[in-house]
């Protein structure tokens, strides 16, 4: 079952979320011999924020996380911020109904987890950011399908191992549903 949160909660959470994307992205990325790609773990924050918080919050926070991150950095480009945000969207949609606020979290939940950061990476990395980056910026199409590979595969393990090992000590936190009785 989803919580519902209310909207006081979604927008501290966007806040929150876009701040963590951002300092993560900023400040623990780590470098790789493709030109302007990284490793980044901040995704499998932002994963963990879209089955905590629903597809919204994880868009917004991981489009403005990413805005920021590159507003300091190499300039806007828009194709890559708008694949964070559909990660976030994807990622959010295909774990809509979860009970890991009640301490759920098994085998089930893991594969679709899994599965939702596989396919939300696919779109992001293999069409949204590639495809922007030929059709916005006229940039080579062999270089940013390089560029998309690559960060569809580090994003995928980081955001897929780190996103269970968040989620399953996040679930250990919680009460599980019908785990307490009362004495008589």
């Amino acid at each position: 079952m989803t919580r519902t949160h209310s909207p006081v909660t979604q927008v501290v959470a966007i806040g929150i979320g876009a701040a963590l994307f951002f300092v993560l992205g900023r400040f623990v990325a780590i470098p790789t011999p493709i030109p302007n790609t990284s490793i980044n773990i901040q995704y499998a924050i932002l994963a963990v924020f879209a089955v905590l918080y629903g597809p919204l919050v994880a868009a917004l926070a991981g489009l403005i996380g990413h805005v920021l991150i590159d507003a300091t950095g190499y300039g806007i480009w828009i194709s890559w911020e708008l694949a964070s945000g559909v990660f976030g969207l994807v990622v959010g949609l295909l774990l809509l109904r979860n009970a890991i606020a009640e301490g759920e979290f098994g085998r089930a939940f893991a594969a679709r987890f899994t599965l939702a950061v596989v396919l939300a990476n696919a779109v992001a990395w293999l069409l949204i950011a590639p495809a922007g980056d030929v059709l916005f910026y006229s940039e080579p199409a062999n270089k940013v399908w390089v560029q998309g590979a690559l960060a569809f595969v580090t994003n995928t393990v980081t955001a897929a191992v780190l996103g269970l090992l968040v989620l399953s000590v996040y679930a250990r936190t919680r009460t599980r549903t019908g785990s307490l009785s009362h004495e008589q």
